[in-house]
């Protein structure tokens, strides 16, 4: 059931499609396209390069680009090189690139000429960082190694291509309930699993799909599906540089693309937009896929009813390199249920006061074990010592399980806020809040929302004699914070509850939102 033979280095399923598909089309944007035989070439070069550059093994490299063909290509030559690839959203505020740069040590970036300027300073402040590579997108004035000048031309050195794939090849960073943000340390064996257990057999991704990819690629979800996913079956990809409903509408009804990969918040879109458009159809899509959040069951069956073709839910999180449950395409499903556990995994429910079993039906805490476990996280032996204890990864997620063993995700223990699909701790967006000079205390908590699920509002205690203006405030977090973390809403508050230790007693405060 395994697909076994899709867990191998990126190098030899490279080869392989090189080898036995040169012609066929890999990954394509809107601006370029490659195929298998190019890909291979260019990712050589590529990773020649930044062994010429001064790039060792296991030295880590950040990939600071809007999705693209040259996201992916950089992603490859990245672990070509015997490197540890750190992708970083392009839509990143400075402080949030600068501690991943640090926390990760990364020794290069590869970035385009628009960020260029935004960087100076961070590059002024990490000496450490050897390389910089830059692919343009408009006039370039900055100066550095150009990618479209590397990925064409010889290097000096050729690709170490090492065969071991239980090294870390990836630092996916993904917020946790401290707030900082958390290096996840995968590398190819745990992530290529999850194809070869998940994607290949249950979704049956196959060389004979063409992909509409709308995820942002520094996701685990994308990476693993539409980056790592797309190269080891073989299949063909068209990836979007940002999500519009407009241009999935209109790519769908214009291309052959059988597959589509999503959250629960585009699907909800598409099935908004779709009812303004009787004759929309979407002909040659056979699957929807859906993670990052909870699928509501209304709109999983109205969206299947609409569009006559599944959509199946799972369940993921970046510690597991992605999957730990999902819908089979084939066989019966419960609506609202993201799943069974991937075929290879262990999978227990708990109590988590106690650490025992619960008996079916019953709620506890989820964890997992299997060969897609992270390796742990980065620089923080603490936080990894409280996540895998013998073997098992606590996801800190509430679920139940009914007596086929579908899993229905219930709650969770983490105090994460996950606004279509993005995890955000609200530790961070409150450092972020109580930087304003008029601000004395705060606490961020998730609204209920119609379309993302939920989204961060935040409760502020005034500094005595200061006057918080929501606006003011509000502009301040997006100086400091991507823009899905930025509260939507501020609510002035005479104190913050707290329990005798400190912490913020958030139920309180969501409880004030219902009333």
């Amino acid at each position: 059931m395994i697909r076994t033979e899709l867990i191998a280095p990126v190098s030899v399923l490279l080869k392989r499609h090189a080898s036995q598909i040169p012609a066929k089309l890999a990954y394509k944007d809107a601006r370029t396209s490659v195929n298998y035989a190019e890909l291979e070439r260019t990712t050589a070069n590529l990773a020649g390069h930044l062994q010429d550059a001064g790039i060792e093994i296991g030295d880590s490299v950040a990939i600071f680009l809007p999705n693209s063909v040259q996201w992916v290509e950089s992603c490859f030559a990245v672990v070509r090189a015997a490197a540890i690839s750190v992708p970083i959203s392009y839509d990143s505020t400075a402080p949030e690139i600068a501690y991943r740069l640090e926390d990760a040590q990364c020794k290069a970036i590869i970035t385009t000429d628009e960020r260029f300027e935004m960087l100076q300073g961070l590059l002024t402040a990490n000496p450490e960082i050897k390389t910089l590579i830059l692919v343009s997108r408009g006039e370039s004035r900055a100066a550095g190694l150009r990618f479209d000048v590397l990925r064409e031309h010889m290097p000096k050195s050729l690709p170490r291509d090492i065969a071991s794939i239980d090294e870390t090849s990836f630092i996916i960073y993904t917020s946790g309930t401290t707030g900082r943000a958390k290096g996840v340390l995968l590398t190819q064996l745990s992530m290529f699993w999850v194809v070869a257990a998940c994607w290949a057999p249950v979704a049956q991704l196959s060389d004979k799909d063409y992909v509409l990819s709308p995820l942002p690629l520094f996701h685990s979800y994308a990476l693993n599906l539409s980056v790592l996913g797309i190269l080891a079956t073989g299949a063909s990809e068209y990836i979007l540089e940002k999500f519009s409903t407009s241009d999935v509408m209109k790519l769908l009804q214009a291309e052959p693309f059988t597959v589509l990969p999503g959250v629960p918040t585009m699907f909800h879109y598409l099935l908004e937009a779709a009812r303004n458009e009787p004759n929309c159809e979407f002909p040659n899509l056979r699957v929807c896929l859906s993670a990052g959040a909870i699928m509501p069951a209304p709109i999983n069956q109205e969206f299947e009813q609409r569009f006559g073709v599944k959509l199946l839910d799972g369940y993921g999180i970046t510690e597991t390199s992605t999957m730990v449950t999902m819908n089979w395409i084939d066989g019966g499903r419960i609506m609202g249920s993201c799943g069974l556990p991937v075929p290879g995994l262990s999978v227990r429910l708990i109590h988590p006061a106690t650490g025992l079993d619960v008996e079916t039906g019953e709620e506890g805490e989820l964890i997992v074990r299997g060969p897609n476990v992270m390796q742990g996280y980065h620089r923080k032996p603490q936080e990894t010592a409280q996540a895998l204890k013998n073997g098992w990864y606590y996801t800190g997620d509430l679920a139940k399980s009914d007596p086929s063993g579908f899993l229905t995700i219930t709650g969770r223990l983490k105090e994460l806020v996950i606004r279509g699909g993005q995890n955000i701790a609200p530790a961070e967006v409150e450092e972020a809040v109580c930087a304003h000079e008029t601000v004395l205390d705060c606490a961020v908590v998730g609204a209920p929302h119609e379309h993302l699920g939920e989204v961060p509002v935040v409760f502020v205690v005034p500094r005595p004699g200061m006057t918080v203006i929501p606006e003011i405030l509000i502009e301040h977090c997006r100086q400091r914070l991507s823009a899905y973390k930025v509260p939507a809403a501020i609510h002035l508050v005479d104190e913050i509850p707290r329990t005798g230790s400190g912490k913020i007693i958030r139920f309180k405060l969501k409880d004030t939102l219902k009333a």
